[in-house]
């Protein structure tokens, strides 16, 4: 490479350098460890193969370009948390622990090591003032982080008051450890929320947390593995100050091992490689440092690393293991996703026996069978995945998966609309859904039953006292009633809010069902063409095609959901109940605004929008989030946006909130 291409290829390089950084930062890991280590190695050396391309701004140079997040103050590190120098190889180990004798040769001074995992995780400081916590803090860029101290003292580890009555700044790594983050994935898979992509992420946006309930909620650790500073204590070693920190009562990192001589450091490279299976915490690699602080000081610091440790990064890792099955799991909205169920393997010190094969079209385009030997990667720690098949293994007793056609937890049509890559269940009354069904049927835009939270029914169902929506009304004034100390009076309410929802309008009812596509605004265009839930039931698809914005999927979902016997099943248990099930006719209907489309904008002193909205349907007229050439009016509020200037450009009817309360009068 000459000159010139080593020109542009830093040009390249440091704004790609610092987007990486920048979203590491932010908790939102883009690329892999590895292949961000090896962009910066690539940058390095052609640095140091031309010192004329450095510049100040360069990612070499700099300690971070991580920025604070709003809604922390800042807090300037008194020491900086610098980072460490990566190294790849034993050679690089081996240059780093030369250099280090031969200055110790030049310094009179002991020469000795301490090997260290390297946690993946957060770097935070704590400060104690005699002995109290007094503030904690995030590394930001090294010389500037945020005050997370109501969010770092909800970690179980980190001790509010320390053993000794000392004023101290410590640094520590905040991580989750491996089997709680596989736990919390789990659980968010079930829940159908999106998954962590790796623990470091995962505990940096906890830590980060503008609401502390949400960080003491999470699993949470703490390894602190260095003194910043302390006026009131010395060391001549840091091995001797991480036994002091382990007295003051601070969880230090586990792992470190003396070493003496090169040989040792190598060895212990090496013993914490293959232990990283059995390690509890993730890392991504391993820290060599000097242990002599005299010496410390002596060889020094750049300005981004101090040239008295390196941390030694191990490869990723890939592992071929056995699929044995393929199964399905339903998610709380019906979502069926296809699960790998693998023959136990360690990848980058996680055990993973199973893992998502996202959807049929994954599966599918990656050719993958069920008996195949198949590739796990772990790469930067990111949630593990089938990555590849290795097809020379197999011997033909290979199955093709296929998915489901039914729920396999209820039995309910499993569908794959058009254009989406996931199958559902809508089985209404499915086990795997009764939770996320029972919350919307009793949400205030559904049947409105004031009480019923989604921890009520959390708890209603933990009791076995519901198991699915019909089940709200065979409730019993003892059944609310036990779920309360002194819980007479709430049972009363909540009966009498169960009672009173049998008697909500019709929209009302069809909402709550949670069909597909089907929401609010939609629900009540349906009752203007059929006045019963007999009516509708019985549509046909080319009925249902009929209705103004009613597309062929959703006629279709509408048709489907109806037909189904689970649906048959609920809808006459709640007839049963005696819940409404036709349109609630008013007498004197005012259709003043029959006809006529508004769009509301901005903020309403007298009205919600919701309410706003619920007075233009019952004269009549209907609402649109867009303004068109087919919009009558504009409701228009304080701080009106983009939709008051398009309905000026389009000359439409302007009117504000006096105006419409004269026009509802």
């Amino acid at each position: 490479m000459n000159l010139e291409q080593a020109k542009n290829r830093t040009e390249e390089l440091k704004p790609l350098l610092k987007y990486y950084t920048q979203k590491y930062y932010d908790d939102e890991q883009v690329i892999s460890d590895h292949e961000f280590d090896m962009l910066m190695l690539e940058l390095k050396q052609i640095e140091k193969e031309y010192p004329e391309l450095i510049t100040p701004d360069s990612p070499t140079q700099n300690i971070g370009t991580g920025s604070t997040k709003k809604g922390f103050e800042k807090v300037e590190h008194e020491v900086p948390l610098q980072s460490l120098q990566d190294v790849f190889s034993f050679e690089d180990v081996d240059e780093f622990l030369e250099k280090m004798e031969k200055a110790a040769i030049e310094y009179s001074r002991p020469i000795d090591y301490v090997v260290e995992t390297k946690i993946d995780g957060l770097s935070s400081s704590l400060e104690y003032r005699n002995g109290k916590l007094w503030r904690g803090a995030t590394r930001g860029n090294g010389l500037v982080g945020e005050d997370v101290t109501q969010n770092i003292s909800t970690i179980k580890t980190v001790p509010k008051e320390l053993n000794e009555p000392i004023s101290i700044t410590v640094r520590g790594e905040v991580f989750i450890g491996k089997t709680d983050f596989d736990k919390m994935n789990e659980e968010r898979l079930m829940e159908e929320q999106e998954q962590f992509a790796n623990a470091r992420n995962a505990a940096a946006g906890s830590l980060r947390q503008l609401d502390s309930k949400i960080t003491a909620s999470r699993p949470l650790n703490i390894f602190v593995f260095n003194v910043q500073k302390s006026d009131e204590i010395t060391f001549e070693t840091h091995y001797e100050s991480l036994i002091y920190l382990e007295k003051l009562g601070f969880n230090v990192n586990p792992v470190k091992i003396l070493c003496k001589t090169r040989q040792e450091v190598i060895q212990a490279i090496e013993s914490i490689g293959k232990m990283r299976d059995e390690l509890d915490f993730g890392i991504d690699g391993a820290v060599v440092k000097v242990n002599d602080l005299e010496l410390r000081e002596k060889v020094g610091t750049t300005f981004k690393t101090p040239k008295w440790a390196v941390a030694y990064k191990y490869p990723p890792e890939k592992k071929e293991t056995l699929l044995k099955d393929i199964i399905c799991q339903v998610g709380r909205t019906g979502a069926i996703t296809p699960m790998a169920i693998l023959e136990p393997v360690y990848v980058a010190g996680s055990k993973i026996s199973k893992t998502t094969l996202h959807n049929e079209d994954y599966i599918k385009e990656n050719d993958i069978r069920i008996g195949d030997t198949v590739i796990i990667q772990k790469a930067g720690d990111v949630i593990p995945e089938v990555v590849g098949v290795n097809k020379e293994k197999r011997d033909g007793t290979e199955k093709v998966f296929e998915m489901p056609k039914t729920c396999p937890v209820c039995g309910a049509e499993a569908i794959r609309e058009e254009g989406e890559a996931v199958v559902r269940c809508i089985g209404i009354e499915c086990p795997a859904k009764s939770y996320r069904s029972i919350i919307h049927f009793a949400s205030k835009d559904a049947m409105d039953i004031d009480g019923l939270g989604e921890s009520i029914i959390a708890e209603l169902i933990d009791r076995n006292l519901i198991s699915n929506i019909s089940d709200i009304y065979n409730l019993t004034f003892e059944d609310i009633a036990s779920l309360k100390k002194n819980g007479k009076k709430f049972a009363q309410n909540m009966i009498d809010a169960i009672e009173e929802s049998k008697h909500r309008e019709l929209y009302r009812l069809i909402n709550s069902l949670g069909i597909r596509h089907v929401g609010v605004k939609l629900a009540k265009t349906l009752t203007k063409y059929y006045k019963t839930i007999d009516k509708l039931m019985e549509a046909s698809y080319e009925e249902l095609r009929m209705i103004e914005d009613v597309g062929e999927i959703t006629a279709q979902t509408i048709y489907d959901f109806f037909k189904q016997d689970q649906t048959i099943d609920l809808i006459n248990k709640l007839k049963n109940a005696n819940v409404n099930m036709k349109v609630i006719e008013e007498t004197n209907k005012d259709n003043r605004f029959e006809g006529k489309t508004f769009v509301l904008t901005g903020a309403l002193e007298h009205y919600s929008r919701d309410e706003a909205s619920e007075i233009i349907e019952s004269f009549g007229g209907k609402t649109s989030s867009s303004v068109s050439k087919k919009t009558d009016y504009v409701l228009a509020g304080e701080e009106a946006g983009s939709k008051l200037k398009k309905a000026q450009e389009l000359g439409i009817n302007i009117i504000s909130e006096e105006e419409f309360i004269s026009m509802i009068n």
